[in-house]
């Protein structure tokens, strides 16, 4: 069975203590690195742990795109689980970008389209249906008794509107679904002890860190690495849990500027 829409929205109070330990001045998120990933990618690089087991989700480095100034990972950990959205699911990625797109001042409509162009028109929708997903003037369009399947449905919108028109539609609803999340992001982040006003600033934190220990893993070699990200109002700093060859650097650690 599918999972519901509002399957998007998390209260952050409520993670499980493994993923996300809350305390009075900081938060500690557990994370895990690899070498090579066995989910099927085989990618190397890093998870946030709550999301090990989600098909969706493949490790993420330092690297950053053309476009934006952080990671994968950073966009993960920011944009999707702290600020209490699904980390995997197209109504969740459409809320986490806006919050990207605060904090890093990109547009978020590229990579609406991408997701458009990649996954949608050819019948793809991640964490629920493809009916429950579309915006109303999309859904009233479909014969209201007749079963069809997500990829028929995409395919009756493209020669009922045209694709052109069909894609202006779904960017819109992407940025409105975004939108609509603003405020749940804000309480989460508040719920946490954090400032939302201090995203910007706490992404760049997080990258210069992910640099140190990404860079550092690839260089020793590292078959796996377990540990945490602390966060508080003034730095962000990694720990690991494990006895390696790591440790003897000790912990990384980076301050959060503004």
């Amino acid at each position: 069975m599918r999972k519901s829409f509002t399957d998007a929205y998390h209260d952050v109070l409520q993670y499980p203590a493994k993923y996300l330990h809350i305390e009075s001045n900081r938060i500690r998120l557990a994370v895990t690195y690899k070498k090579s990933w066995d989910d099927g990618f085989g990618a190397r690089g890093w998870k946030v742990d709550a999301s090990i087991g989600d098909p969706q989700i493949i490790a993420s480095t330092r690297e950053t795109g053309q476009r934006i100034n952080t990671s994968v990972f950073v966009h993960d950990i920011l944009d999707h689980y702290l600020s209490g959205f699904g980390i995997s699911g197209h109504r969740s990625e459409a809320m986490a970008l806006i919050q990207l797109s605060k904090r890093t001042g990109a547009s978020p409509t590229p990579d609406y389209k991408q997701i458009i162009d990649e996954d949608i028109l050819h019948g793809r929708i991640n964490g629920e249906t493809m009916r429950s997903f579309l915006p109303n003037d999309l859904a009233d369009l479909l014969p209201l008794k007749k079963n069809m399947s997500d990829r028929e449905i995409i395919t009756f919108l493209k020669n009922k509107t045209g694709k052109a028109r069909l894609n202006e539609i779904l960017v819109r609803h992407f940025y409105c679904i975004g939108k609509a999340g603003e405020n749940h992001a804000k309480i989460s982040w508040k719920k946490l002890g954090l400032d939302p006003e201090r995203q910007t600033d706490m992404g760049l934190a997080l990258q210069r860190l992910l640099v140190q220990i990404d860079s550092q893993a690839e260089e020793l070699e590292i078959e796996e690495l377990t540990g945490f990200i602390t966060i508080n109002k003034n730095d962000v700093a990694f720990t690991t849990n494990n006895e390696h060859r790591f440790n003897t650097i000790g912990t990384h650690q980076t301050a959060i500027a503004g």
